[in-house]
């Protein structure tokens, strides 16, 4: 008799540590999920696949923004991963070399 595999928690109301993922998402599968809007809400918003998605939305290659910015392509290769982890600074100075702005606010939650 053959032992059915473990369930696998299914996402709902419950504490995010139960959900926590084991290894980051592919960027193409977190941007699809973004685009549908169906990313769990516990999931954290990588800030390399942020800077990234601002980059793809400007039309830029790696090669053309790190010219812009001073820095290597390997570089901006770099920031662009799942697990960076950008300072601030840096984050303004990539949103003006594409020429867009940068918004970053806390926001309490609703009683």
């Amino acid at each position: 008799m053959r032992t059915p595999p473990p369930r696998r928690p299914q996402p709902g109301p419950g504490p995010a540590s139960a959900l926590r993922r084991r290894k980051p998402r592919s960027y193409v599968e977190w941007k699809t999920l973004r685009r549908w809007e169906m990313l769990p809400t516990w999931e954290p918003h990588p800030p390399g696949y942020l800077l990234r998605s601002a980059r793809e939305e400007a039309g830029l290659e790696q090669r053309e923004l790190a010219r812009r910015l001073g820095r290597s392509q390997q570089a901006v290769a770099q920031a662009e991963r799942w697990a960076s982890n950008p300072t601030v600074g840096f984050v303004r100075r990539w949103a003006a070399a594409l020429g867009i702005e940068v918004e970053i606010r806390f926001i309490s939650p609703r009683s």
